[in-house]
């Protein structure tokens, strides 16, 4: 069950349901993982988003919902590309970053 009022978001990943949130850990750790430095890199990196940055955001925000997966186990899930960029939007949205709900789609 998500806590929206924490900015947590709904996604289910081979078949089990988990929770995306954008903690202040989450971010910093995007921002490393995709050499970003700062929110207008940010933005600028995720307007054209590559499967690996996709792979860097989808973990860190899991990790950020409570979830202790590394990126090479979500790398091997089946992933339904529209429910996970849309549930990515959703949570930067959540987190006040409404701005970063179009980079985060394909």
């Amino acid at each position: 069950m998500v806590n929206a009022a924490r900015g947590e978001v709904a996604l289910e990943l081979n078949g089990a349901a988990h929770r995306l949130c954008l903690t202040l850990g989450a971010l910093a750790e995007i921002e490393a993982g995709l050499g970003a430095q700062g929110l207008a890199a940010l933005h600028q990196r995720l307007s054209q988003p590559s499967a690996r940055d996709l792979l860097v955001v989808l973990g860190a925000l899991l990790r950020g919902g409570g979830a202790e997966m590394r990126d090479e186990e979500i790398a091997r899930m089946p992933l339904d590309l529209e429910a996970a960029a849309t549930a990515i939007a959703a949570t930067f949205a959540a987190a006040g970053l409404a701005a970063a709900q179009k980079q985060a789609k394909p």
